[in-house]
């Protein structure tokens, strides 16, 4: 069902220092930053060979990646993104075999514009996870 994976999202404090970083000391390509009001964050994307970078920085009051912050006032690794080809086809097995969809269960449109899900962390080993269609 899971294809490569897409991502790893990691929550910071400070999106501009950890982007300089990215950047700066590890020589990696820095996107520019993208506001995302819908899911209440700000993302920055790191292009690696291999996969991708995703920097979380909090959009709002409301937003789930301040609380994120609250406990974890460094920053740290939010969620992993995988890809698959029918998201609904997937939420459905995940479902039918006892796996938690957040939210209402509908997909969202992620930043990539493509069609979301999270998976509750409690049913995968305490690691969040995100399942975008390709």
């Amino acid at each position: 069902m899971i294809g490569r994976l897409n991502h790893v999202a990691i929550a910071v404090p400070d999106l501009e220092a950890a982007s300089a970083q990215y950047r700066d000391t590890l020589g990696a390509a820095v996107g520019a930053p993208q506001d995302e009001p819908d899911h209440g964050v700000t993302v920055v994307f790191i292009e690696l060979p291999n996969t991708k970078i995703e920097l979380l920085y909090p959009l709002g009051e409301a937003s789930p990646i301040q609380g994120f912050l609250d406990k974890n006032p460094s920053g740290g690794i939010h969620h992993m993104c995988y890809e698959v080809e029918d998201i609904l086809a997937a939420r459905d097995q995940l479902k039918a075999q006892g796996a938690r969809v957040l939210g209402n269960g509908e997909p969202k449109i992620g930043a990539h514009g493509k069609p979301v899900l999270f998976l509750h962390p409690k049913d995968f080993n305490g690691c969040l996870l995100e399942l975008e269609q390709i």
